[in-house]
Parts: C-alpha cells; structure tokens; sequence
C-alpha cells in the first residue's frame, strides 16, 4: 500500500499567536502601551477596522504611543503589526481574558472553559509539525509491541492511548504504576514502542522508566511540554505546547491536545496499515453491537 502520507511536505511550528504574544509581552510594556495592548486583548477585532488615530483615541493614547507598542512587539510600524495581527485572528481562537475568578457568576464558567478549551486545542493545532507527526505514525505502525506510560494526570491519557492502539492488533498494553513501568520497561526490545505521556516533561519517576526502555533497546515517543529532559529521550517527540491557566479554577486544557493527538496517531495507523487494519476495525466495532439497545422507532 502506497504511504497515504508521501505528498506532504514537512513543516515547522509557526509563530506563537500574536495575541498571545501580546498578552505575555504586556508587563513589559509602559503603562500608555499596556492600555493599547488590554484594548486589543479585549476587542481585538474592533481594533482590526480602526485606523492608528481612531485606535489611540479608544485607547487613550497618543499615535506615537501605538507605533512605539508595535515597535515594542518586533515590528517597523504600525502597518506591519496591522497585517500580522489580521493574520493571527484569521488562524485561531485566541486566549482572552478566559480565567475563572471568584466574581464570576456560574453562568459565566460554562462559556469562559469551553473557549479556553478550544483556544487550546487551536493553538495545539497550529504548532503541530507534521514532519514530526508522520514520523511518530511511522513509528507506531512498525512496533510489534506497544507500551503506553503515564503517571497521575497523564495515566488517564495512557490508558486513552491504549484503549485506541490495542485496535491495530498490535500487543499494546498500559503502566500508570512507576514500579510497573520500570519492571516492564526492562524486558523491552528494539520491535517495541514506548509512549510515554506528561504535561511538563519533568517527572522523576516517569523519566526514569523510559530511560531504562531506552536501554533496553525500546523506541520512544514522547508526547510532552518542549524544553525537557523527557523529551531528549525520545526518538520522536510531539511537543505539546498549550498554555495552562494557573488558576486553580480551570482544569488542565493541555490533556485535551494529547487526546486529540492520540485520536490522530490511531486514525493515520490505520490509514498506513491499510485494508487489513480496517477490517480488524470493523470486527472489534461489530462484538460490541450486541451490547447495545437498538432505539425505538416511532
């Protein structure tokens, strides 16, 4: 079967939101400037149809004060920031003033978690590498065993990826345990896949098991935060890069990224597997069918 992945191209992650980068570049910024930036956080597409005047009139500035806030961002001028942020609200949803605080109403938490939510999983989408995704399916397709790892949060995303691998008919089995894991770990080989799964990367335990899977000759792919020691174990590292709200309100929006990646890994698996992994596809959904109450009619 022809690789259903061999006219993509590779990709590097773009640049971070612009209105993200505007959000952390704020405590930065002069205080006229900080006024320009919550403007543009708060009604980023009033901002988009204003002129220089009419947006430092909103803002209460002066015009060299909106062109110092664009130069302040990276930009020549305040046409340059201008198109730029066009293109960044044209490519996601971003993050704007979605914690929840005390004075919220309960009304307003339901609207505040699903758009954080979905701003996450935009972002998620709009870094993701697909040089690095395909590699990672390659990976998976290949392994004549699969072990999923993950500790607290994580667990319940390694217990998700094996629920869907398992379905390849490839061994695949799940440690949320860390002595498990290392045990486990241990009796690997170079046909066996390790996924490993964490929020930052930085987990003692967890590390620990994949560096000893990595000895024992395992391939490794991580799902994880950039930037840490977890991820320079991997043979293949998707790096999930979502902003977390540290409000202690609002659940963790980074495990939604990881399942929708697993959900894409079992989906392209079985594409590169062809014919017979859909077929076992259909045979796993077809035991189950009995299981369920056919609804009435009528």
């Amino acid at each position: 079967m022809a690789n259903p992945f061999s006219d993509n191209k590779p990709n590097s992650p773009p640049e971070k939101g612009l209105l993200a980068r505007i959000r952390t570049a704020s405590t930065a910024l002069s205080r006229a400037e900080r006024q320009v930036a919550e403007f543009l956080l708060q009604k980023p597409h009033d901002a988009l149809e204003m002129s220089i005047r009419v947006l430092a009139q909103a803002c209460d500035v002066s015009e060299p004060t909106v062109a110092r806030f664009a130069q302040s961002l990276g930009f020549d001028g305040f046409k340059t920031f201008k198109l730029a942020f066009a293109k960044s609200l044209a490519t996601g949803i971003p993050y704007l003033h979605l914690d929840v605080n005390q004075a919220d109403h309960v009304r307003d938490v339901l609207p505040k978690v699903f758009d954080r939510t979905i701003a996450a999983l935009m972002e998620a989408r709009n870094n993701a590498n697909t040089a690095t995704f395909e590699a990672a399916v390659s990976l998976l397709a290949r392994a004549r065993r699969i072990e999923c790892y993950g500790l607290g949060y994580s667990g319940a995303l390694a217990i998700d990826a094996q629920l869907k691998f398992f379905r390849f008919g490839i061994p695949t089995t799940v440690f949320c345990d860390a002595h498990l894991q290392a045990q486990s770990a241990t009796l690997l080989n170079s046909d066996c896949v390790v996924v490993a799964f964490s929020r930052t990367g930085r987990t003692r335990d967890l590390i620990n098991s994949v560096q000893l899977a990595k000895e024992a000759g395992a391939k490794i792919l991580v799902l994880c935060a950039s930037g840490g020691p977890l991820a320079e174990l991997a043979d293949v590292h998707i790096g999930v890069d979502v902003e977390e709200d540290p409000d202690i309100y609002t659940p963790m929006t980074s495990r939604l990224a990881h399942l929708t990646y697993i959900d894409a890994l079992a989906v392209a698996v079985t594409l590169l597997r062809g014919p017979a992994a859909i077929d076992m596809l259909e045979r796993a959904k077809a035991s189950i069918s009995e299981k369920r109450l056919v609804p009435k009619i009528g």
